[in-house]
């Protein structure tokens, strides 16, 4: 039993082997074991580098600036990293909140370090921040070594080059000032429009025809109002001296209760209070275009020799100064609206463009502190202008960075 026990194993053994060697030889290649797959895991991701905490420097308080070295895993472009986590606690130990996240890469201008604002720091409380590396579910953190506290600056040294110009401005200012009180003759350009005023008025009064002022369609809380009043007020006084005739047709309940304060004053100061009347400044319409028809339809019927249109307009300017100019009537217009400037300009004698209308208050009155002040700001527009001609060439030809010394913001 034995015997057959051994042949029958040697004989199955003989089998199997010679099966293995005609599937060989049927394929044509030899029989090897199947390599492994690949299935390397990763374990952990780089933490950041080192991160710097510190209040923000020039600002109201409530702020600091985290700053920290990118991970290695971000700069090698390590698959499927995710970016940074900023936490923020009051102890190095934890815990710690999140308070923002931060994309991989560098900022602009810096591959190294990243930035991060916490604008919603506490004033006066110290804080310990933490930059957080993410890849997948796995993070790693580092840790800021001291705590930093959050505190508002008394100056703003970024903005030192508006400081210097107000200073120099302010300094011009009060230089002409009191250069007009002393009695020093200051020269003031002439503005046309301006000079013909009394000509205006006096060819009304020769003509015995009546002066219409329009102040415009806007309200007192528009400074070309305010400016077209101050205005109202030379021609008033010349009025009553001249003993002619001015109407004031309004727009606006507050404009009329205005404007007749400084006629009323304009005739006193002419020393002429009797021939004030309330009824040379009267109300009219809220309506842009029912004004501007009711004055068309005064300007038609009674025919003034001056119109002077001194203050804030729109659409309804051409169609004042053009039926205006219809009668003849010698026009003066002025606004600062650029967009009617061409209408006035071409139906008006003349017109007060742009900055010329509130200057207009310095011009007429001579005024020292007026005329010091429109002295004053003439410099520091000279001064302005040169400094733009010569950065210009200065950055054109790249000797010096010369629009960093205008910059107000970012240090």
């Amino acid at each position: 039993m034995k015997q057959k026990f051994i042949m029958a194993t040697a004989l199955t053994l003989a089998l199997a082997f010679a099966a293995m060697a005609q599937v060989a030889e049927t394929s044509g290649e030899p029989v090897t074991e199947s390599a492994a797959p690949d299935t390397a895991v990763v374990l952990s991701v780089a933490p950041p580098g080192e991160v710097i905490a510190q209040d923000t420097p020039n600002d109201a308080g409530s702020s600091v600036t985290i700053k920290w070295q990118r991970s290695a895993d971000d700069v090698n472009g390590v698959p499927g990293f995710g970016g940074y986590n900023i936490l923020r606690g009051t102890s190095p130990d934890g815990p710690f909140e999140v308070i923002g996240e931060a994309t991989s890469g560098g900022d602009e201008g810096d591959q190294v370090y990243k930035t991060y604002l916490d604008n919603n720091a506490a004033d006066g409380v110290s804080y310990y921040y933490a930059v957080e590396s993410r890849l997948g579910d796995l993070a790693s953190r580092t840790v800021t070594q001291s705590p930093v506290t959050s505190s508002q600056q008394w100056f703003n040294f970024n903005l030192i080059n508006m400081l210097i110009a107000t200073v120099f401005l302010i300094t011009a200012i009060l230089y002409y000032i009191n250069s007009a009180k002393s009695g020093k003759k200051l020269y003031i350009r002439k503005i046309a429009g301006l000079e013909a005023v009394d000509e205006a008025v006096g060819r009304a009064t020769e003509m015995g025809r009546k002066i219409f002022f329009i102040p415009g369609t806007s309200d007192m809380d528009n400074v070309q109002t305010i400016a077209g009043l101050t205005i109202l007020a030379r021609v008033a006084k010349l009025t009553a001296e001249y003993e002619a005739r001015i109407d004031v047709p309004v727009s606006r309940s507050l404009v009329m209760v205005t404007a007749r304060e400084v006629v009323k004053e304009a005739y006193l100061n002419a020393g002429r209070p009797d021939s004030y009347s309330d009824d040379m400044v009267y109300y009219l319409t809220d309506d842009q275009f029912g004004y501007a028809a009711g004055i068309d339809g005064l300007v038609v019927r009674q025919k003034p020799a001056t119109i002077f249109y001194q203050g804030s307009f729109y659409a309804e300017s051409l169609i004042l100064a053009e039926t205006g100019n219809s009668i003849g009537a010698i026009q003066i217009a002025g606004t600062a609206q650029p967009s009617q400037l061409p209408f006035f300009v071409a139906s008006c004698d003349y017109t007060l463009i742009g900055e010329e209308l509130f200057a207009a208050s310095a011009y007429l009155s001579h005024e020292p502190k007026q005329l010091g002040s429109l002295k004053g700001q003439d410099l520091g527009k000279a001064v302005i202008m040169a400094a733009l001609i010569i950065g210009f060439i200065i950055q054109v030809l790249g000797i010096f960075n010369f629009a960093s010394l205008f910059s107000v913001a970012g240090g």
